[in-house]
């Protein structure tokens, strides 16, 4: 398969690509990737709802079952949060490490090291769109139908992806400069997990002020927060921190993208040492 990669870039000449055939070239990849991953197993597509399912089933079992949360819409509280989770966490893991999964491919081609990241994060795209449909037809069958507040989900849906290619960007350089670096960000993730409200609710804190600072310090909880809201309240997220958000995403894409084309050939050295 990178063979194949090897040879459409040499042939298009990937830095004489315009915008546009640069972003079909990561959807090639990302779909490529995906049917390759579907081949190896039983299941195939299967996967791509099965193990968010178990994910939520475990988290389901340890603080309902035996913990007992006490609320009574627990399992969409927890569906709502974990399978957004689950989004953001796979796609920074695995783009962080893109770039030096794809180090033969970079030996051979002088190729944008943007595109190993981005790829990922499309591929992990392509997933949650089945993992979404998944949730609103749960949703749907246990009383939360569809409203036309659910339209405020696109939104959210955009800057959660902007917060996962900014955050997968800079993963991938991390770890390429320093393979150490996905520990730290593995560990990242599991803290992340425990304060970012995925199993307990951030507004349940008690306290009004403990609770806008959790939602203002962590962006992750703030977004799990906004889908909880939208999907189980009908109510709009916070549209001025959701712009402020967004915008801080695209400003760090733009930053880190621009670093990574300047820094190509020292990623490419550090990529193959």
């Amino acid at each position: 398969m990178r063979r194949k990669f090897a040879d459409r870039i040499t042939l298009t000449g990937l830095h004489l690509m315009s915008p546009l055939q640069y972003v079909r070239l990561i959807d090639t990849m990302a779909r490529m990737s995906l049917r390759a991953d579907a081949s190896k197993d039983v299941l195939g597509y299967i996967w791509w709802v099965l193990e968010p399912l178990l994910f939520v089933a475990v988290f389901y079992v340890v603080f309902e079952l035996i913990l007992n949360s006490g609320r009574a819409d627990y399992l969409v509280f927890l569906m709502c949060g974990k399978l957004a989770f689950i989004w953001f966490s796979k796609s920074v893991n695995q783009a962080a490490n893109s770039i030096v999964a794809n180090r033969g491919l970079i030996g051979r081609v002088n190729v944008t090291k943007t595109l190993f990241p981005l790829s990922v994060v499309q591929e992990g795209l392509y997933r949650q769109l089945a993992v979404f449909a998944l949730l609103f037809a749960f949703l749907y069958v246990r009383g939360f139908p569809p409203d036309m507040t659910w339209v405020y989900l696109l939104p959210v849906i955009v800057v959660n992806y902007l917060m996962i290619v900014a955050c997968a960007l800079i993963g991938s350089c991390l770890v390429c400069m320093v393979r150490d670096f996905t520990m730290f960000i593995s560990l990242g993730m599991t803290f992340l997990l425990f304060t970012s409200g995925v199993f307990w609710d951030v507004r349940s804190l008690g306290d009004p002020v403990k609770t806008d600072l959790v939602l203002a310090i962590n962006p992750l909880a703030f977004i799990l927060d906004a889908y909880r809201q939208v999907l189980m309240h009908n109510t709009a997220p916070d549209w001025w921190h959701l712009f402020l958000l967004g915008c801080g995403s695209v400003v760090l894409v733009l930053i880190v993208a621009r670093v990574m084309r300047r820094a190509s050939q020292y990623l490419a050295l550090r990529a193959l040492s």
